[in-house]
């Protein structure tokens, strides 16, 4: 049975079909090693460092063992650039200051229960900003309203902090929808667009951050009954929250804001009405990623006209900047992972085909630990999710699994991360000595199930 079964095999392996296929499998394998190789170099020195080294991985696959490479996202890496480009103008004039002081009446308005509220409002504001940076700006308020309400800071710090990472599988603009836009039309799957995922995953993304936060704080010690925090306490180590500023911000913050939802308003109604983007004189409705590159640069140009925006400011922001480590990820890594995938497709199905079909979810657990290490999921959705499509999983089951790849808490390395560590000045939100007992495991844990088993849930009842 086995024998017949590696002949099959080294018939069908495609680029590998005059191997043997003991030295089909090796070669895969070595292949394999260098993709994960180039993928820790690239997380050892952070930032841009991923995309170098997926680069350098996909030479390495190409010279010396023959991996032809696959076109690069160009797409997904466009939108990327428009999103930011539009973002950082709006948080140039002050519109993302504006988003924030909506956020922080919000939070304010019912500070006992800032450990829900807290990461809900952190959700939408990723779902409106298109980036979970967006969750560093109410972080002091999260610490400030938790603090005078005596509640302990590091269920509403750490839960905002995952909650800004599982509003991203949820956003319109988002370089990880914008991913999983094009993988859907590049594998024949046209018919699944930004409306149809839209309608399964912010649904599911939501449930999984209220209930997640909610059952969040049935676990942990109150401040009274934590020694540790008692002891920091009396040794004046507990502080105050920080001053926030509240400087006036110019009338033209909130026509910025204006223009950006407008724009994704438009991007939104163009994904659920199809008929919306059929232009005059023309029958094929154009394709979501164009849609989106082009409103979010018209909302730039509108911006420029009536807000007016430093441009140096633009090009400086943290926005742009954090858009240019995306796109260093995006190209480099995703590249890499796609080119492999398509050279060993042959060899995935007959290993993993028919486990993929009769156990379709165990594929979460690949984007989830993809993601750990990646550090990004618009780069874990370009790089491992046409895998999925290759080992022949139902794409409404890839929708359902999407929210997977938002597990950037299991390291607790990502920006948010570190940064609600940094802004809890009671301490209570840290990482442990043994790096994977943090504040961020049991949130980011039941939001990204409860995301996933309610994803289920619904193609379940409503698609399948």
């Amino acid at each position: 049975m086995g024998t017949i079964f590696l002949k099959q095999l080294s018939i069908q392996g495609g680029r590998r079909s005059q191997d043997s296929v003991p030295s089909a499998f090796m070669i895969t394998l070595i292949e394999l090693l260098i993709v994960f190789g180039a993928i820790f170099m690239g997380v050892r020195h952070g930032s841009l460092a991923l995309g170098f080294w997926g680069g350098l991985g996909l030479v390495v696959l190409g010279v010396c063992f023959g991996v032809f490479p696959t076109a690069p996202p160009i797409d997904v890496m466009l939108i990327i650039l428009a999103v930011c480009m539009c973002a950082a103008c709006m948080e140039a004039v002050g519109g993302l200051d504006i988003l924030v002081r909506i956020a922080a009446r919000i939070i304010r308005a019912k500070p006992k229960m800032v450990g829900v509220i807290a990461p809900v409002v952190s959700f939408f504001l990723t779902f409106f900003a298109g980036t979970g940076n967006a969750v560093y700006a109410i972080l002091p308020v999260v610490y400030e309203v938790s603090y005078n309400a005596g509640v302990r800071p590091e269920k509403a710090m750490a839960g905002t902090a995952v909650a800004g990472q599982v509003g991203i599988t949820a956003s319109p603009i988002a370089a990880a929808m914008a991913a999983m836009i094009g993988l859907f039309a590049q594998n024949n799957h046209g018919d699944i667009g930004l409306g149809s995922i839209l309608m399964i995953t912010f649904p599911a993304c939501l449930i999984g951050v209220v209930l997640g936060s909610a059952i969040c704080l049935l676990f942990g010690k109150g401040l009274d009954d934590d020694p540790e925090y008692q002891a920091r306490l009396k040794a004046g180590l507990v502080l105050p929250p920080q001053p926030i500023s509240n400087h006036k911000l110019p009338p033209q913050a909130l026509w910025s804001v204006l223009i950006f939802l407008g724009a994704i308003v438009v991007i939104v109604a163009a994904g659920f009405f199809p008929e919306l983007r059929v232009l005059p004189g023309q029958t094929k409705s154009v394709g979501m990623a164009l849609v989106i590159e082009a409103v979010m640069l018209a909302a730039g140009a509108f911006m420029m006209l009536f807000c007016k925006p430093d441009v140096k400011k633009v090009v400086k922001s943290p926005v742009m900047e954090a858009a240019v480590v995306s796109l260093g990820c995006v190209f480099g890594v995703a590249w890499m992972a796609d080119s492999f995938i398509a050279a060993n497709k042959e060899i995935f199905l007959q290993v993993a085909g028919q486990l993929a079909q009769t156990a379709p979810w165990l594929f979460s657990f690949i984007l989830a630990g993809m993601s750990a290490l990646l550090s990004s999921q618009g780069a874990t959705t370009r790089a491992i999710m046409p895998l999925g499509f290759v080992l022949g999983i139902n794409p409404w089951y890839l929708i359902a699994m999407f929210p997977a790849v938002n597990c950037l808490f299991i390291l607790p390395t990502s920006g948010p991360a570190l940064a609600a560590v940094g802004m809890d000045r009671s301490g209570t939100t840290h990482i442990g000595k043994y790096v994977l007992n943090h504040s961020f495991q049991l949130p980011g844990i039941l939001m990204v199930a409860i995301a996933v088993l309610s994803a289920f849930a619904i193609v379940q009842v409503f698609v399948i």
